[in-house]
């Protein structure tokens, strides 16, 4: 049996990479309906190497019929049509900050808490954790069932393309006007973007915290374990694709490099490239279009008790958005719908 799947915000870049990868992965969608404002109506979006759709109104939508949505719109959009779609009967599955913290919405990453997902049928509603929270719990998961993890100290490099296409615009275009000397005015961003970092993510809080930096600590709390300490230091980079995270990590046991290695070479979705050699670790460029979650420089930190250190890399719009997206559709149709639709 096949579903009929909707993909919200579906000329973004999450949303053409979500039904890229729905594509790929063969997911079993009978129907796939491209949705996503009035402006973009007629617009077309591939799905897979064959199909292409035209877009059609999320406000005249009917979600009567369909399965699945899949959101990607901004949070003011998901605050409003999602709850619509989900009182039709239709699953949604958000990338948006918009549920993330409401109690009776799971918030998921495959890897790290399936079992979270039955909760879906409070509301209909299931929420994709921040890019960055994602890359960084596959990692932590398998280390932290191993060692207990304490304390998370992570600072993150992160690409434009989490400001979306606009983002990636301005850093291309500010690339330019600096070889061809034209003036700089950034939009997108506070400051100037090319050739620089920008240690500011979404707004401030009233603790000096930007609310990226806060959404990594209380998503980690709802995700994985409420007793990890976290803080977070979140930056804007000139990487147009890939976030990459340095991680330090303290566990309640005795943790060496090498323990913490072998685990991660066995994790899903990790892919463990950790060599004490030129390019003997991964960088953001290099895990564009890539699925995986990318560790390295992995070593003990000697100055705290039970201390490690890891490099994490992933692409942002894909296992941080796309791809973990799809997988919480997948598991549904596994470890859910089917067997809801064989027990009717």
């Amino acid at each position: 049996m096949g579903y009929k799947v909707a993909v919200v915000g579906a000329t973004g870049n999450v949303g053409r990479e979500m039904l890229q990868t729905l594509a790929e992965r063969d997911f079993p969608a009978d129907e796939v309906v491209a949705l996503a404002s009035e402006r973009s109506v007629g617009r077309e979006v591939s799905y897979g190497e064959k199909t292409i759709l035209k877009v059609q109104s999320l406000a005249d939508y009917d979600f009567t019929g369909t399965d699945l949505a899949l959101f990607s719109p901004g949070s003011k959009v998901s605050a409003e049509f999602a709850p619509k779609a989900a009182a039709k009967g239709c699953i949604v599955i958000d990338n948006t900050s918009q549920f993330r913290m409401d109690p009776d919405v799971p918030l998921i990453v495959p890897e790290v808490n399936p079992e979270a997902a039955a909760g879906y049928t409070k509301r209909n509603i299931i929420a994709n954790p921040n890019c960055s929270t994602i890359q960084m719990l596959v990692a932590l998961k398998p280390l932290h069932d191993a060692f207990g993890i304490e304390r998370v100290v992570v600072s993150t490099y992160q690409s434009v393309s989490g400001a979306g296409k606009d983002g990636m615009d301005e850093l291309f275009n500010q690339t330019r006007a600096v070889y061809v000397n034209d003036p700089l005015e950034p939009k997108q961003f506070t400051k100037q973007i090319a050739f620089n970092v920008i240690p500011h993510i979404d707004v401030f809080m009233d603790d000096g915290s930007t609310k990226e930096e806060w959404k990594m600590m209380v998503e980690t709390k709802k995700i994985l374990d409420p007793k990890i300490k976290v803080t977070a230091t979140c930056v804007r980079v000139p990487v147009f694709i890939g976030h990459a995270e340095a991680i330090n990590i303290q566990f309640s046991k005795e943790v060496s490099a090498k323990e913490a290695r072998d685990i991660l070479r066995e994790a899903p979705g990790v892919s463990v490239i950790d060599h004490r050699a030129n390019e003997g670790y991964v960088t953001p460029e290099e895990s564009a279009g890539e699925d995986a979650v990318y560790v390295s420089r992995i070593r003990e930190d000697a100055t705290i008790d039970n201390g490690l250190n890891i490099w994490v890399v992933s692409d942002n719009l894909r296992k941080g958005a796309a791809l973990n997206t799809v997988q919480i559709a997948e598991l549904l149709d596994r470890d859910y719908l089917k067997k809801a639709i064989a027990a009717e």
